[in-house]
């Protein structure tokens, strides 16, 4: 079980990694998720795209605190979704786009659904098996105790979980980390292209949540809670990359993001700042 304790004053959650003092609020010390549980309704949403050789290990690897899974097949052209439906877990939820309409947009679809069923806390993890599914809990127990809206994996910080990141994929995460802190004003945020999250009900309940349908929705999302004022913490946790093979193209992805994050940074400043003086 996932913990939240103190040492030296940081919070730390079940892999033993402390957690940065972000914004001085430390509500609770050394629960267990089943004691801060509580009756709240967990969800998880799985991103399902051409990821038929993992999305099974992917769903049952899940803990058993997750109550509801949803999986998005966003017009996956492979067996993905019979993959799933062949599955017949009776907290699995398989939803389909008829056509490829983007992570973002596949996110939003999972989210909907999840608010739709009462769902507190929503997780959200890839169909690829590239994320540390043993660490999801360290994702929920500090939105349960009070200490954030939002949470999301970080493999930058520790210099030991980016040791398997291709060092491509470093150079321009870091890169579209720094532009992302400028962006949605959140300056402590580390490795924002980390897809493992989670988020409160009262986070996505914010008016007009709308998200970048394709690359550049995880980015969107900080920029829209930073205007909404609410809090963002990243978890430490390992990167994993196995035989899985990425869509992005970095040639095209690094640019393309970056430009997106100028034009949100100047309606964060607009909304935030000019528009409520």
């Amino acid at each position: 079980m996932s913990k939240l304790e103190l040492r030296n004053g940081v919070p730390v959650v079940g892999g033993g990694e402390a957690l940065p003092d972000r914004r001085g609020c430390h509500h609770e010390v050394g629960m267990t998720i089943s004691q801060l549980k509580n009756g709240h309704k967990i969800g998880a949403v799985v991103l399902a795209y051409k990821v038929e050789s993992h999305v099974k290990d992917v769903i049952e690897n899940l803990p058993d605190s997750i109550d509801r899974i949803y999986v998005i097949d966003d017009g996956s052209p492979d067996k993905t979704g019979e993959i799933v439906h062949a599955l017949d877990l009776p907290r699995v939820r398989l939803i389909r786009h008829d056509t490829n309409l983007g992570p973002g947009a596949a996110l939003l679809t999972g989210y909907h659904a999840a608010l739709r069923d009462g769902m507190d806390i929503v997780v959200k993890v890839d169909g690829d098996g590239q994320m540390p599914l043993e660490r999801t809990e360290d994702l929920i127990v500090p939105i349960m105790a009070g200490q954030a809206d939002y949470t999301k994996g970080d493999r930058l910080s520790d210099p030991r979980h980016r040791q398997s990141m291709p060092r491509f994929r470093l150079f321009g995460n870091m890169m579209l980390t720094w532009l992302t802190r400028i962006a949605s004003g959140y300056w402590h945020v580390n490795d924002s292209q980390n897809g493992f999250t989670a988020i409160s009900r009262k986070a996505l309940e914010i008016d007009n949540l709308n998200l970048c349908p394709y690359y550049g929705y995880l980015n969107d999302i900080l920029v829209q809670l930073n205007v909404r004022n609410l809090r963002v913490l990243d978890v430490p946790m390992p990167a994993i990359y196995g035989d899985e093979k990425s869509c992005i193209r970095l040639g095209k992805y690094v640019p393309t993001v970056s430009m997106f994050l100028l034009r949100r940074f100047i309606w964060r400043f607009k909304i935030k700042y000019l528009k409520r003086q």
